[in-house]
């Protein structure tokens, strides 16, 4: 039977996901509380389908790669990976590594999972990032709401939680953004880089249902996650729900066809981001400077 790593899947969409895709194959529940974990494993199992549960702490690298070390020793035959684990908090935070950790949370964590565990993927294997449209600053939504999508300077200026002037004057906007965008340039760098994997990724939707709108998100954010979004246009025709998204991702995810280098919208239809995602140079710097970053920590 084949397996599926899951990262966040004990809320919302990676919730919603574990529990369609448990349907298709063993779910390898990633995340960082325990409890939580053994919750969604037993919801699974009383569906007669099976679920194991890996604790992982996605900001800590070197949780991550412990957890990458545990995935492996599983021994499963893993057909899919799903980097859906994502914060966006309203006040600024620092990691266990003094890195920002929103930034830690959407690119780096993702990122050391994924090249951690490549090698040990068959071939064919699918492997998916979660990004965002917020990242895209022409995309009609973040224009109304004054979103100036991301600020990247470089890796290194992310992790500390800098960004280019000039950003969104709502809380914790250009964190997010800037750490979506980085994630989506580097699943379509390494789209390029490693053709006998495939890599996608997928733009969920305005949610409701998500912690995106949780207790962490400023007051004006919940209310644009949890309401307006889903029924005002322009915004309506973005929404979608963690059951709808969760079949998209499935979808993505069990596909043999090779699809690869490819984001893929709400709808699982294929998208354009940003101009500047789109630029392969911009990609590959992405990466070079995220390993670069790494490198310079022993985090096992």
């Amino acid at each position: 039977m084949k397996a599926y790593i899951i990262t966040g899947p004990t809320s919302g969409i990676g919730y919603a996901t574990a529990l369609e895709l448990a349907k298709h194959g063993v779910i390898i529940l990633v995340g960082r509380n325990r409890d939580k974990l053994t919750r969604v494993q037993t919801t699974i199992e009383a569906a007669g389908q099976k679920a194991v549960p890996v604790v992982c702490d996605i900001s800590d690298m070197k949780s991550v790669s412990n957890a990458a070390r545990q995935i492996v020793s599983l021994g499963l035959p893993v057909a899919g990976l799903l980097n859906n684990a994502g914060i966006m908090p309203a006040k600024p935070s620092k990691t266990t590594q003094g890195w920002d950790s929103t930034f830690a949370t959407n690119h780096l964590g993702p990122f050391v999972l994924t090249e951690r565990l490549t090698s040990h993927l068959p071939e064919g294997a699918n492997i998916v990032f979660v990004a965002s449209a917020i990242e895209d600053p022409e995309r009609r939504p973040a224009k109304i709401m004054g979103m100036k999508g991301g600020r990247y300077i470089s890796a290194e200026a992310s992790a500390r939680g800098e960004w280019k002037a000039g950003g969104s004057k709502m809380p914790g906007i250009d964190a997010y953004a800037t750490s979506k965008q980085c994630i989506l340039a580097s699943a379509m760098a390494f789209a390029r880089e490693d053709r006998r994997l495939h890599y996608n990724a997928v733009e969920p939707g305005i949610t409701r249902g998500t912690n995106l709108g949780g207790e962490s998100t400023n007051a004006f954010l919940r209310f644009l996650f949890g309401h307006l979004m889903a029924i005002v246009p322009p915004f309506s025709k973005y929404s979608s729900t963690p059951k709808k998204s969760a079949k998209v991702i499935t979808g993505i995810l069990t596909d043999t066809s090779g699809k690869t280098g490819i984001y893929f919208d709400e709808k699982g239809r294929p998208m354009l981001g940003s101009e500047l995602v789109r630029d392969t140079a911009f990609q590959d710097r992405v990466v070079a400077e995220t390993r670069t970053l790494l490198s310079t920590m022993n985090y096992g």
